[in-house]
């Protein structure tokens, strides 16, 4: 059975105080999130994810990118072995702004999703289609180009280790929402793409919705069957916008 998995995508937000600030209420909001039997996690800037790690432990983390390298002449890259020396195991691929403002592709994620998993950490790979494509109806076609190349390698033993994020551009901060039928469709799409890949390894990966989800549309989203939980920009931020997700949920 898979669990549902909240997991706030800070982005570029909080100092290293205001990070602190928020995780030294991280084993309430841990406590709420055991009482609704679900998991939850964050990903901060990097500065922030040691002093997250020490605050409140028990607080999934993940880093918000990764170079494939493990070290070179990569200015302003971080290196996996980097992470590991402070205990992070998951790292957020593809994320769309790192597609459209940093020039990431699907090859490049694969590149990444690779080297993650080889050192035995989880890639949360985000895929998603933009307006024009949404528009053009040929979002399965993006997804299906996505799922297939940066998964190329990945090897059935391994991808129960993978976390996939559906996130359509066109709804990431703007305060436009897929219905909770478009998410389910998509995420049932991806399902079934790793179940040809996979087998029925598909039905233990989980799979997220994210896109302008809050407290007051969460509980739609998750209701749906192939999507086992939210990735969460802006509603993360808050450690009272984060309680209301998680009571949220049932």
């Amino acid at each position: 059975m898979r669990r549902k998995l909240l997991f706030g995508n800070w982005k570029m937000n909080k100092t290293r105080l205001e990070a602190a600030e928020f995780a030294n209420q991280g084993e309430y909001l841990l406590q709420l999130a055991k009482k609704a039997d679900i998991d939850i996690g964050v990903a901060p800037t990097f500065l922030s994810l040691d002093v997250i790690k020490h605050t409140c432990p028990a607080l999934r983390l993940a880093a918000q990118n990764v170079h494939y390298a493990s070290k070179g002449a990569f200015t302003g890259e971080i290196s996996i072995p980097m992470l590991q020396e402070i205990g992070i195991s998951t790292v957020i691929i593809g994320h769309s702004e790192r597609r459209q403002y940093f020039a990431e592709t699907n090859l490049t994620c694969q590149k990444k999703i690779d080297a993650l998993l080889e050192n035995n950490m989880c890639p949360l790979y985000c895929v998603g289609e933009t307006l024009d494509e949404f528009e053009h109806s040929i979002t399965k076609d993006v997804i299906h180009e996505q799922i297939s190349v940066g998964l190329a390698n990945v090897k059935p033993a391994d991808a129960n280790k993978l976390i996939i994020a559906y996130e359509p551009v066109w709804s990431i901060g703007t305060g436009k929402n897929a219905s909770k039928e478009i998410a389910q469709d998509i995420c049932h799409y991806i399902r079934s793409l790793l179940k040809d890949k996979y087998g029925d390894i598909a039905d233990e990966i989980q799979i997220l919705y994210g896109g302008s989800v809050k407290p007051e549309n969460v509980h739609d989203y998750l209701l749906m069957p192939d999507v086992d939980g939210a990735l969460i920009g802006g509603a993360s931020l808050s450690v009272d916008s984060f309680r209301q997700l998680i009571e949220n949920v049932h």
